[in-house]
């Protein structure tokens, strides 16, 4: 069984006229007429896709640089490199990128890198594989995500959390160098 609806008459005829002046308002947004509306659309879909794809390669660029400018401000604490930044305009998603760069470029280290996007707070951390034994990545986001009204974790090496009060986030990150001092 099928249902079938349809407009007859003078309501057809301004449902038509409708569609028409919806379709004459689209393909003049579009800078083009209403034989070309499906094309046009097809080349703003394809350029929107263009520029998405170059601003996330821009991110990420500038993630790259971010991380070469922080590895300059990790200090060393029994000789393991200890980097703790809020990074500001960061998405949280290329913290983790941030991260892996960052371990390669300090070698032994500890890394939290944290941001706030939209009022919630993202963090990260990192610690290199031969320092596992002593600091792991998910105890020390645990740590610092408690004081900011959140909850972590992850792998030895690499754990994340988010949390809610952003304005406990400076005295959560100035926490972390007494938790590492102790556990090194």
């Amino acid at each position: 069984m099928r249902r079938i609806e349809a407009v007859t008459g003078e309501g057809a005829i301004a449902t038509l006229h409708a569609q028409s002046d919806r379709l004459s308002d689209i393909a003049q947004l579009l800078k083009g007429d209403s034989h070309n509306v499906t094309e046009k659309v097809r080349s703003v879909i394809e350029r929107t896709r263009q520029l998405e794809k170059e601003l996330q390669q821009l991110k990420e660029q500038a993630a790259a640089q971010e991380s070469a400018n922080l590895s300059s401000k990790a200090e060393t604490i029994n000789g393991v490199n200890l980097l703790v930044s809020e990074l500001a305009g960061v998405e949280p998603k290329m913290l983790r990128t941030m991260v892996d760069d960052l371990k390669n470029q300090l070698g032994s280290a500890i890394i939290v890198l944290a941001t706030v996007d939209e009022g919630k707070v993202s963090l990260i951390a990192g610690v290199s594989k031969d320092v596992t034994d002593r600091v792991k990545a998910g105890e020390l986001i645990g740590m610092v995500a408690q004081q900011v009204g959140g909850k972590g974790g992850g792998r030895p090496d690499m754990a994340q959390a988010g949390g809610t009060d952003a304005s406990a986030l400076p005295a959560a990150l100035a926490s972390v160098k007494g938790w590492v001092s102790a556990k090194l």
